[in-house]
């Protein structure tokens, strides 16, 4: 799943009259570049859910044929928020485990083996959390080892050192089943509680991710990309 239904306050005016996953970087709108990394993943259908200016998105992306996956839409209004968007959208993963990821983000991050993988047993929630960026230093949560899972790392808020949630991750449809459709809800607590329990594991992504959070640090990233020449690399 693409959670591509916020408003994207932070990069106005920009986004007032397009979406900000439409935004181009390296010559191909945001969503653009994930569609085709998950495609290359092997995933072969994408649950994207929309709500501002969601028809153009639908209108650029169409069924996804072009992109080499099924896309499927997931319609708000108003904007669920996370956590909501993904629980209206569980019927589509038909009781199994399933990835999403933020829509306003550019990585190369490997979703191959996180398909392969999939969640660890026994866990609701499986993060990829990146190093701090400078916008955002203080970080969100740590990794912890788990002697008594296989699963890897725990995630937590008290571990050290803090590290910030890149927006992939892994879920179990039940940790959104006391979740409402049909108001906002944000993931965050969800979280939260589940690693209260024990119920998350998560990873250190130590390669390329970009937050598009802003302007300024959208014309860098596309900068990057132009200057590394990989506009073309699809």
């Amino acid at each position: 799943m693409i959670l591509a239904a916020g408003r994207g306050e932070r990069m106005r005016p920009l986004t007032d009259v397009t979406p900000k996953p439409l935004l181009p970087v390296g010559g191909h709108p945001l969503i653009v570049w994930l569609l085709r990394s998950l495609a290359a993943a092997g995933f072969e259908r994408v649950v994207i859910n929309v709500a501002h200016l969601g028809e153009q998105i639908e209108a650029e992306l169409g069924s996804g044929a072009a992109y080499g996956v099924e896309i499927c839409w997931s319609r708000e209004l108003p904007a669920l928020e996370t956590a909501g968007g993904i629980a209206r959208a569980l019927p589509w993963f038909d009781g199994n485990p399933f990835v999403v990821v933020n829509g306003d983000l550019w990585t190369d991050y490997d979703f191959a083996a996180l398909r392969r993988r999939g969640l660890p047993h026994g866990r609701l929630a499986h993060l990829v959390l990146v190093d701090n960026p400078q916008h955002h230093l203080q970080g969100d949560f740590g990794l912890e080892p788990d002697v008594s899972s296989l699963s890897g790392s725990s995630v937590s808020e008290q571990a050290q050192p803090r590290l910030t949630f890149s927006g992939i991750g892994c879920y179990h449809p039940d940790l959104f089943a006391e979740v409402a459709t049909s108001r906002p809800v944000p993931l965050g607590p969800l979280l939260r509680t589940a690693m209260r329990a024990g119920a998350v594991s998560g990873e250190h992504f130590r390669g390329r991710w970009h937050d598009i959070g802003t302007p300024q640090r959208m014309l860098q990233l596309d900068a990057q990309l132009r200057t590394l020449g990989v506009e073309n690399g699809y």
